[in-house]
């Protein structure tokens, strides 16, 4: 238990680790099925299942300690701090994505293509290639230019619009949420987790489609070169951490209707609803950024 004076020491942490285990087998199964290894997406599914089973009992622990008084204001400090800092790496994690992609599109292609100082290695590798943004790579390229029938761009104004006004809509939301909760309505907060969640799994219900059409209409794919690997390498990413948080906003969710938080106490959601914050801004600039230019 937790004193004015004292800093909780927490027991040993087994949850942490069979979550990163969970992400490991994710992972893993991923690219086991990327590559064609048989049985790569049951592994995949399988750490998925890992993760968030352990995810919600590492939750419910944490619930049970907070409503039971073991923590003072300086651990809530430092969770928030820890929180800050996690999300930071979460920017620096996306930043390396944007970069990958602001470097290809405006100095990786046009160097091969001749610009600048480009001339000689154009020449060296590939005098018939002219600089096209999206390229999809030199499979597809004929005399030096995409071939046509097998590649289209993702628009911007169509299925992508539609999911940056759903995650706008659900920042609304989950600050509504945020102020019923400290306003000591419960029924505000309750609501407003509810819509915060449904517009997160109507967001990926929209992802989905978009790479349904992407695969089997526009013949975009992870295989077709830079733009559709970094097209689904970013997009890709954001939409896990979308499920991310709305999984930890269910869990908030579930513990309103058990009577938690109070508007002194009320980490887990505060820190839901800044991951959830974070989710949002990335979008923005990855439509202004992937779509748009």
């Amino acid at each position: 238990m937790s004193t004015s004076h004292g800093y909780y020491i927490p027991h040993k942490a087994t949850w942490p680790v069979l979550v990163t285990i969970g992400l490991l087998c994710m992972l893993a199964g991923f690219a086991s099925y990327l590559t064609g290894s048989p049985g790569g997406i049951n592994f995949m599914f399988l750490g998925l299942a890992i993760f968030i089973g352990m995810s919600a009992a590492w939750f419910a622990l944490q619930s049970v300690e907070s409503e039971t008084g073991m923590y003072n204001t300086q651990v809530g400090i430092s969770y928030r701090m820890g929180m800050m800092w996690f999300i930071f790496s979460e920017v620096m994690f996306f930043a390396v994505f944007f970069g990958t992609l602001w470097y290809t599109r405006n100095l990786s292609v046009p160097w091969l293509g001749g610009e600048g100082t480009g001339a000689a290695t154009k020449e060296l590798l590939w005098p018939s290639y002219e600089a096209t943004w999206p390229t999809n790579g030199p499979k597809h390229l004929v005399d030096g230019k995409p071939d046509g029938g097998e590649f289209e761009a993702m628009g911007a104004w169509g299925l992508p619009f539609i999911n940056t006004l759903l995650l706008l809509s659900s920042g609304v939301t989950v600050t509504w949420a945020h102020h019923g909760l400290l306003a000591k309505n419960r029924d505000q907060l309750i609501k407003g987790l509810i819509a915060t969640v449904l517009l997160g799994l109507l967001f990926v219900v929209c992802q989905a489609t978009e790479y349904h059409e992407a695969y089997t209409e526009m013949g975009l794919t992870l295989g077709t070169g830079i733009y559709g690997s970094t097209f689904f390498m970013l997009t890709g990413f954001h939409g896990f951490h979308v499920c991310v948080g709305a999984i930890m906003l269910s869990v908030g969710l579930f513990r309103s209707w058990k009577g938690h938080f109070t508007p002194e106490n009320h980490f887990f959601f505060e820190g839901a609803a800044w991951y959830w914050h974070f989710v949002d801004v990335v979008w923005l600039g990855l439509f202004i950024f992937v779509y748009i230019m």
